[in-house]
């Protein structure tokens, strides 16, 4: 798709500026869209009915855009080979796949699905170069959850592109709270059934075909769930590569309950419920590194690396250093500079601090007590 220069991403920083933006669901379809709306029973709660609206006026010009792009591009789509296999960062959300990932794109090897690409997903190619030179003020300027910068062109998960091609995500569930979970079992794809998968796997490559049209360099991906999708991903992509990022669950947990508490906050059509966060985390925590041990056997040595969050920021150049010899990927003197000019520039970037109540402590000891003592966090 676009040529993504390597360290084109401006670092991330504090920001006090505007901190509205749309909601990710704005890039759907309609078909998609009317399928969310009958499967709620189109409760969509009355102060947001005017979101509904907009959502359904964009997503019918999406269809229409998707239908263009299929027609103009349709036949160069289907040739992109994607013949140099992706390398995914892994890892539950707040573990620091957002940091790896930024590093890990500084090297001009890689290619990357930035914020337009997720979400637009339907038309990113027609319309990448009108959105990113008129339009860039409806681009998030900053993360709900943190501190860390947005925009267009900044790497982003390509979960929210799968979930707004019409796949089961439980990205879905922060637009439908009252809904939830809107698809049981979509994180590990274990609720989908044989076509679904099948369906899942197309859609998926058409993805990365589609950023891939214009750019055929190798690809890194980040996105939560696909720490529990490995035997998936592998059947897909027999020689990719996983590098999983690990943090003191600890922190992890409020964390994500922060996460999902200002993503639903922000990005609802539905009044957002009191309570249920909790156990969701603990449950999707549990599946995400059932997942994760079950695939070990799966995974070849120099495909597979793991790190660990602190490690990460106390010598970031030294831990990348060791993800490429993991992984043997060739590059990383080359890439080394690009990497160190980024972190020159986010040297005094804070990540938030939660903090946990005892009666919080006892239960995510018990509930992920053999994930604390498998990665040293007793």
């Amino acid at each position: 798709m676009q040529q993504n220069p390597a360290g084109d991403p401006s670092p991330p920083r504090k920001t006090t500026s505007r901190t509205w933006a749309p909601r990710f669901i704005e890039g759907t379809d309609a078909v998609t869209w009317s399928r969310w709306l009958w499967d709620t029973r189109f409760k969509v709660h009355p102060k947001y009915w005017y979101i509904a609206a907009f959502v359904s006026a964009a997503s019918t010009m999406n269809l229409v855009m998707r239908w263009l792009q299929i027609g103009i591009h349709g036949r160069d789509l289907a040739r992109v080979s994607l013949a140099k296999q992706p390398v995914f960062v892994i890892g539950h959300w707040r573990t620091g796949t957002t940091l790896l990932h930024e590093l890990l794109i500084q090297d001009p090897q890689f290619n990357y699905p930035d914020t337009f690409d997720c979400f637009c997903p339907n038309h990113s190619i027609l319309s990448e170069r009108f959105f990113k030179t008129y339009v860039n003020w409806l681009a998030p300027q900053q993360r709900p959850m943190d501190n860390m910068a947005a925009g267009w062109g900044r790497p982003q998960e390509d979960e929210f592109a799968l979930c707004l091609l019409g796949l089961p995500s439980t990205y879905l569930d922060v637009a439908f709270p009252r809904a939830a979970p809107m698809h049981p079992g979509s994180l590990d794809l274990s609720g989908l059934t044989p076509a679904e998968l099948a369906h899942w796997k197309r859609t998926f490559r058409r993805f990365l075909q589609a950023v891939s049209f214009r750019d055929d360099r190798r690809l890194v991906l980040k996105s939560p769930p696909h720490t529990a999708r490995i035997p998936v991903l592998l059947e897909m992509f027999p020689d990719a590569r996983f590098v999983h990022i690990v943090r003191d669950p600890y922190v992890v947990y409020p964390s994500t309950l922060n996460l999902w508490r200002s993503l639903t906050r922000r990005q609802c059509v539905q009044s957002p419920p009191a309570t249920g966060y909790e156990e969701k985390v603990l449950a999707e925590f549990r599946t995400i590194y059932d997942r994760l041990e079950e695939a070990r056997p799966l995974l070849k040595p120099g495909r597979f690396h793991e790190l660990r969050y602190e490690e990460l920021v106390k010598n970031p150049v030294g831990e990348l250093e060791k993800v490429y010899a993991g992984l043997e990927l060739d590059g990383f003197d080359a890439a080394k500079p690009r990497v160190e000019a980024y972190l020159a520039q986010t040297g005094g970037y804070e990540t938030n601090k939660y903090a946990l109540a005892p009666e919080q402590r006892e239960v995510v000891t018990r509930r992920w007590g053999d994930v604390i003592r498998r990665y040293g966090y007793e």
